[in-house]
């Protein structure tokens, strides 16, 4: 199940109307039907109209279920792929997406044309079937890490200082600038947290100590949460881990209790506020897993049992593990199947990245699958999981569209 479905408490009542946005279930009054209204004790009902209440998460996780459960191998391997081609040709993205038959696209800088209505084109263009649409994503972090040149919402070096009232307002509205793109899921909460201006992260970070930093990104996942499905990243925290993850593996032998108390407070507080997903990073605490925690099983552990984590895990982009030099990481598809194993229901792929190099992760799953390399339980597990989410996207997403014409209001 996931983890607070977007929207759940979301109603809006205008007059005789009552729309809970969510997986829809709608109930025609006999008045709305055009035929007398049956008789009441209640002489003055509250609503008349129509009324649109929310699907409950074990219905969600129910059709995610039976869809799962009618899928052939390939289909749940291919669902648990994110891929990225660099281009805007609506064509060309709508025939990779065919092909390939992926649950998920990422759009980088490549990918997003000149104006808002224009980017609507290339998400429609990726969404071969509306009713269960891909996982859409953007890493929108604001300042540094901003893919819409429109955003123009405060950044992380602004927020890091300010209240976490303007960390939920920022965030609402950049929410919303990603949800009337088309796009379902925002990779751009970053949970990591660092008081050294020196450190790759520091810049992108909301707060320079566990107790501001997690109150600011609780903030942020609440204020996103009616708009797009935030995801918190990296995690267990890159501010303990020197370096940088886009050319190595930054590692730190902190204990397991001194992260407890300090590295996993943010990521605590933006789970606890809802947040459907979870990034993994590229990363080692040795002193708990010598390996990366995309790849470690403990880690996965740690983030469902001890956070009480259960939404969607999805890896960083795996082609910053080949970008590092380790002779261990420099195939795409073992890296794949490792992450899967270890607990990710989704894999990422961007850096050094093909056209093929989804479908071939797709097939090393499947190729793992029948070997016994990857149990097909655990596959099934992530698959149900994108596709809960992939449902929940396609209920909520789209409200809000590009409006050239409107004026701003106040």
């Amino acid at each position: 199940m996931l983890a607070r479905p977007r929207f759940r408490a979301a109603i809006l009542r205008l007059g005789g109307l009552a729309i809970g946005v969510g997986l829809l279930a709608a109930a025609i009054t006999p008045a709305a039907a055009g035929t007398s209204p049956a008789p009441t004790d209640d002489p003055e009902p509250e609503h008349s109209g129509v009324r649109v209440e929310a699907a409950s998460a074990g219905e969600t996780a129910g059709a995610a279920s039976a869809r799962v459960a009618q899928m052939s191998t390939r289909e749940r391997a291919a669902s648990v792929v994110m891929g990225h081609v660099p281009t805007t040709d609506a064509g060309a993205l709508r025939a990779y997406m065919q092909t390939a038959g992926i649950g998920g696209f990422i759009l980088m800088g490549a990918n997003i044309p000149g104006s808002e209505a224009e980017l609507r084109g290339v998400t429609t263009a990726l969404t071969i079937d509306p009713a269960l649409p891909p996982l859409i994503a953007i890493d929108q972090e604001g300042g540094d890490v901003s893919r819409l040149p429109w955003d123009e919402f405060p950044s992380s070096l602004e927020l890091k200082s300010a209240p976490p009232e303007t960390a939920a307002a920022a965030f609402a509205g950049r929410g919303a600038l990603v949800d009337r793109a088309g796009i379902g899921m925002n990779f751009g909460v970053v949970a990591d947290f660092t008081d050294d201006p020196g450190s790759f992260i520091y810049r992108r970070s909301l707060g320079t100590n566990a107790a501001d930093s997690s109150a600011r990104v609780g903030a942020a996942v609440t204020g996103e949460a009616p708009f797009a499905a935030s995801t918190l990243k990296h995690f267990p925290g890159h501010g303990a881990a020197p370096g940088d993850s886009h050319a190595g593996i930054p590692s730190t032998g902190m204990p397991l209790e001194q992260w407890q108390a300090s590295e996993a407070l943010p990521f605590a507080a933006g789970i606890d506020a809802g947040a459907p997903a979870l990034m993994f990073g590229h990363l080692a605490y040795t002193a708990v897993d010598a390996a990366p925690a995309t790849l470690s099983p403990e880690w996965h552990r740690i983030a469902r049992e001890d956070l009480g984590f259960t939404g969607l895990a999805v890896t960083d982009d795996l082609g910053m593990l080949q970008s590092s030099g380790i002779p261990a990481y420099q195939d795409p598809v073992a890296n794949a199947v490792t992450a899967i194993a270890a607990g990710n229901d989704m894999v990422l792929a961007v850096v050094l990245s093909t056209p093929d190099t989804a479908p071939r992760m797709v097939e090393g799953i499947v190729a793992a699958i029948e070997n016994g390399a990857l149990p097909a339980q655990r596959l099934q597990e992530a698959a149900t999981r994108v596709t809960e989410l992939r449902l929940n996207v396609g209920a909520e997403s789209g409200r809000f569209v590009p409006c050239p014409a409107c004026a701003p209001a106040q």
